[in-house]
């Protein structure tokens, strides 16, 4: 029976990722809303109502397959460049965020230590909300958004520890030890990161199989996670750190067919992720409601919209005010450069979303004191936690276009632009260095002619682009023959299924030949993308 339970809640969890995205996508609005409101609804159903969700399937599962992968397709050169907003964002920030939020939660009502696990729960923004929610922006607010988000969780889960440790009385304040929390939470898991990278290059430098290799690719998250644990440092930044490793030496050591291979289950694997845990937070919404009696539900529903608003707040003040300060401090030429305008400014501070990570810490509080009394507040901590990640992703989300369209950001281009820079200064040194290749490969004169008449008309197609010239000869001369070649593709695929139903080949040459039509088909149409 408990394994038909498991089975009935995968269908039904995966049954509301499907609906909630397809519902998102006909309404125009951003699918984390939706599937929010159909994981409330889902908590309804008698069999999920009785579920507990446990954190650790978010701490310990769900969130290293998320951090590394969005550290992988993070951009390390606006990392780089804007590293100081980062680092005041990921640190400074939380501390301050944890901080107002305590103060908010002392004064309705709880003891300090529960009011700062209230604040450490809520003061992270969540790297797969901003993902999914903020992707509209400009490349160099995105990448702040999700470096900020990817490394804010470390800070976030030291105060946590600590908040707790007081109040269950594991743990005690002084100066010095908090200051060896957070050394050991930040050097420790960068070391850790750092390990992980180097076993992880070294195994995919021997492993020419790539079920192996992307074996490999997936423990590295879990292996970086647990072993930064088991020495007290912080496993989100050990996830981080090894995946930007990753993501700047896996373009030269990672063969063609391990990456594509990735490429197919990565981002399947994080759809569905995302999905599940945005319907299970709304699940444990429900959850949290039951456990409160009708006078706590009130102050809760208070704290919630109290605990959103000091966020908003604060995060509002933070990003100007540290802004004007570094404008003061710093006058360098550069620092000119990677000025924004206070419209944008205000955009990102409507983006802090808070997810999933919130909703793990605030499961994660104990049940009990040492004393063995029940935790001072916890069913409000959870319930108050749950609602402000509601909050934050169907309020703030539902504004975010709106503010988008009022700040009237000037449109991002330089995605496009550098990859046409790529793309012709490949293709123009791939021409110059085709005779010398086709020499050292003894290739035959007729067949090195072919291929540069290719390459010169690939080119000649992307120096169009680059230029804007949409009736350029060139592009019609390739729209054409990518129409031609896609047409004979299909009459291909279309003949070997023939072949397959009279009987004249077996299904497995049917795969073979429909993979390899495949691959081209999706390289041709240009619907192969990574983020």
């Amino acid at each position: 029976m408990n394994a038909l339970l498991g089975l009935e809640l995968v269908v039904l969890l995966g049954a509301a990722v499907l609906v909630g995205n397809v519902l998102g996508q006909r309404l125009g609005v951003a699918p984390p809303v939706v599937l929010l409101v159909v994981g409330a609804l889902l908590g309804l159903v008698p069999a999920v109502r009785q579920t507990q969700l446990p954190p650790e399937v978010v701490l310990l599962l769900f969130l290293p397959v998320l951090l590394y992968w969005e550290s992988l397709t993070t951009s390390s050169r606006e990392i780089r460049s804007n590293l100081r907003g980062i680092v005041l964002l990921s640190t400074v920030l939380v501390i301050l965020t944890a901080w107002a939020v305590a103060v908010a939660g002392h004064a309705l009502g709880l003891p300090w230590g529960p009011a700062w696990v209230l604040g450490a729960a809520v003061a992270p923004t969540d790297a797969t909300a901003v993902g999914a929610l903020a992707g509209a922006l400009p490349r160099r607010q995105v990448t702040v958004l999700r470096a900020e988000s990817l490394v804010n969780d470390g800070t976030a889960l030291v105060i946590y520890g600590l908040a707790v440790g007081l109040t269950v009385g594991e743990e005690h304040f002084t100066l010095p030890h908090v200051g060896a929390l957070f050394l050991l939470a930040y050097a420790g898991g960068a070391a850790v990161g750092v390990a992980v990278a180097w076993v992880n290059m070294n195994l995919r430098r021997r492993l020419e199989d790539p079920l192996l290799g992307n074996l490999v690719m997936i423990l590295a998250p879990f292996t970086a996670y647990m072993l930064a644990e088991l020495i007290h440092a912080s496993g989100v930044l050990a996830v981080v750190v090894s995946g930007l490793i990753m993501a700047q030496v896996a373009p030269t050591l990672i063969r063609a067919d391990h990456r594509r291979q990735a490429l197919a289950f990565w981002p399947l694997a994080t759809f569905i992720i995302n999905g599940a845990l945005f319907v299970l937070v709304g699940v444990e919404l429900q959850y949290a409601l039951r456990q409160m009696s009708r006078l706590d539900l009130r102050d809760a529903l208070i704290a919630v919209g109290v605990v959103s608003v000091v966020l908003v707040a604060v995060r509002f003040a933070f990003l100007f005010a540290s802004a004007y300060l570094i404008r003061a401090i710093d006058r360098r030429p550069q620092q000119r450069l990677r000025r924004i305008s206070n419209r944008a400014r205000t955009v990102s501070a409507f983006a802090g979303f808070r997810g999933a990570v919130s909703l793990a810490v605030a499961l994660s509080v104990p049940e009990t004191l040492e004393s063995g009394a029940p935790f001072p507040g916890r069913p409000f901590i959870v319930f108050v936690t749950s609602g402000v990640i509601v909050v934050t992703l169907v309020v703030q989300g539902l504004l975010l276009p709106a503010v988008v369209r009022w700040a009237r950001l000037p449109r991002d281009t330089s995605v496009e632009e550098e990859e046409i820079l790529a793309e012709r200064t490949a293709t123009e040194e791939a021409v110059k260095a085709l005779p010398e290749l086709a020499a050292g490969l003894g290739t035959t004169p007729k067949v090195a002619e072919w291929l540069r008449q290719e390459y010169e008309a690939h080119l000649a197609a992307v120096r169009a682009r680059g230029a804007g010239s949409d009736g350029d000869p060139a592009l019609l001369h390739n729209r054409h023959y990518t129409e031609l070649r896609l047409a004979l593709i299909a009459h291909k695929r279309a003949t070997v299924v023939r072949l397959r139903d009279e009987q004249r080949i077996d299904d497995t040459v049917l795969r073979r030949l429909q993979t390899a039509l495949d691959h081209e088909e999706v390289r041709l149409s240009g619907r192969e993308q990574v983020d």
